[in-house]
């Protein structure tokens, strides 16, 4: 069993990073494994991280963190994204350092510490390795003369030995045929730099560094003393708001409930188009104006009438942004569901808790820290989710399902959008094959299903398999009910083109046999 002193030493640290560095380099071009390995890789580094350093597995914050990149790492097995890597590293990031903070602090200095360890990371092995030498540079010639003699035989006794394990072992000769085998140009260019990154990776995870110096969080506590800011400007500011919003309000509950007819020459889509983003800048900018104007322990917050006016405009704020979302709604209902539109949804979201976080802050009291601490553990778990949802899945399921061609009440299917998904739409598109549709739509269906289906076999044979793409192939072949593991790939087609005919000849597809034309039945002739 390694003891804790060695476990903590550097050179204990230097050959995890090491190895770490040597087992991506192994995974992703000796087992060609590609994406796939990522996110095992980065649970084995996790893995090494918290046992090279004791003190992660004493500090209950760290291992949450952990396991939070734990998680992450997961969601980089299940579907390899963007989002789920740049969780890992934060997590991964928190978790490093917490040991070394005597209290958690808030959100805004941990960002700051992020940046810096980010930042740090490309820099950190060589300055551990200049420090190092600069501290045992007196020591380090005498400890050469007496370690160099004493590093021949174990150094030629172990190539003898691995020689001859070559010849009696074919996987270790396999190993020294494959490094023997390497072009120059595809060890310096491509392996050895990779290898590098994931050993500055591993580095900056076993030796962090704090950042010594991080602004301090706006405490937004007691009176501010700001040009045309009193109680009274504060008061009838917040009457005049309160009755602004009312109106707005109102006339989005008649227009968009249908309450009431719209006006003349305006539409609903146009109306829900034209609406949404303006009110939520509006409701960011009234958080603004609580947050700076009527601050926690000031005089304004003590009033008992601002109070409740505060608490009206907070909620009318809030009933301000379920209207923006009801505008996209309706926006979507009109011309299709879109990722972008998703994240539009979901930021409303965050907006309207962030508006009641602050209400909440202003009526107990909190601190600056708190709100920013809750804020962005709200925004964490969201990103968190959607790492292991795919949205432009949900939208190609939801367009398909209400698109006009196949009796929905939604807006026409757009082919380019679900051509442009590419294997996010394999699974809307195989259900689409199997309902009632005209025929353009329905050959349009089983093209880009095939492409896609093709791609991901094409990936599973080639080592870039992911869960969500056997679970998609698994899908597809239940609703189909037959088993096309080789389907073929048909390329980049004009998405504009409707032509059934032309459609039928990219598939390969023969034309339709006509009907036989009606013949009349043959009358006996006449008797002379």
């Amino acid at each position: 069993m390694i003891g804790l002193k060695h476990r903590g030493s550097f050179l204990f640290k230097l050959g995890a990073a090491v190895g770490l560095a040597a087992c991506a380099d192994i995974a992703l071009f000796d087992w060609e494994a590609g994406r796939m390995a990522v996110g095992p890789l980065q649970l084995l580094l996790l893995a090494v991280a918290a046992a090279a350093r004791p003190a992660i597995a004493h500090s209950g914050p760290a291992r949450l963190c952990f396991g939070l990149a734990a998680i992450a790492a997961l969601a980089m097995f299940i579907d390899p994204g963007f989002l789920a890597w740049s969780l890992f590293w934060v997590f991964a990031g928190m978790g490093t350092l917490m040991p070394a903070t005597a209290r958690f602090g808030d959100a805004w200095g941990w960002c700051q510490q992020l940046i810096w360890h980010a930042l740090r990371a490309g820099f950190a092995p060589w300055l551990d390795a200049r420090r190092l030498l600069r501290v045992k540079r007196r020591s380090s010639r005498g400890h050469m003369r007496r370690a160099l003699p004493q590093l021949v035989l174990p150094a030629i006794g172990s190539c003898v030995i691995l020689g001859l394990f070559a010849k009696a072992n074919p996987v270790i000769e396999h190993w020294f045929d494959s490094l023997l085998s390497l072009s120059l140009p595809e060890l310096w260019i491509v392996r050895l730099p990779i290898a590098a990154i994931w050993f500055t990776m591993a580095w900056s995870l076993l030796r962090p560094r704090l950042c010594r110096h991080v602004l301090g969080t706006f405490d937004g506590r007691g009176d501010l003393a700001l040009p045309g800011v009193t109680p009274a400007s504060v008061q009838l500011s917040l009457i005049a708001f309160n009755a602004l919003f009312a109106l707005q309000n109102a006339m989005d509950l008649l227009w968009l409930w249908g309450i009431a007819p719209l006006p003349k020459g305006m539409t609903l889509a146009e109306y829900a188009h034209r609406g949404a983003y303006p009110l939520i800048v509006t409701a960011l900018l009234a958080a603004g104006f609580v947050l700076v104007a009527l601050r926690p322990g000031s005089k304004t917050a003590s009033m008992p009438l601002v109070r409740r006016l505060v608490v009206v405009w907070i909620m009318q704020n809030v009933l301000l942004v379920a209207n923006a979302a009801l505008r996209t709604l309706d926006y979507i209902a009109a011309y299709s569901l879109t990722e972008l539109r998703i994240a539009a949804l979901l930021w409303m979201g965050l907006v309207a808790l962030g508006l009641l976080l602050v209400m909440w802050r202003l009526l107990r009291d909190k601190s600056a820290s708190w709100l920013i601490n809750r804020n962005a553990a709200a925004a964490l778990a969201l990103l968190m989710s959607c790492s292991f949802v795919d949205l432009d899945a949900v939208s190609a399921r939801y367009n398909v399902a209400h698109a006009r061609e196949l009796g929905g009440s939604g807006a026409a299917l757009d082919i380019c959008h679900l051509q442009g998904m590419g294997v996010s739409a394999i699974t809307a598109l195989a259900r689409l094959e199997q309902r009632p549709a005209p025929e353009a739509i329905h050959l349009w269906a089983r093209l880009l299903r095939e492409n896609a289906q093709a791609e991901l076999t094409r990936d599973l044979a080639e080592y870039r398999w992911s869960v969500l793409g056997a679970l998609r192939l698994a899908e597809v072949r239940a609703v189909l009910r037959k088993d096309a593991l080789n389907p073929a790939d048909h390329g980049w087609i004009d998405c504009t083109h409707r032509d059934p005919g032309e459609l039928r000849a990219a598939l390969g597809l023969e034309p339709p046999v006509p009907a036989p034309a009606f013949a009349p039945a043959l009358t006996r002739p006449a008797k002379p």
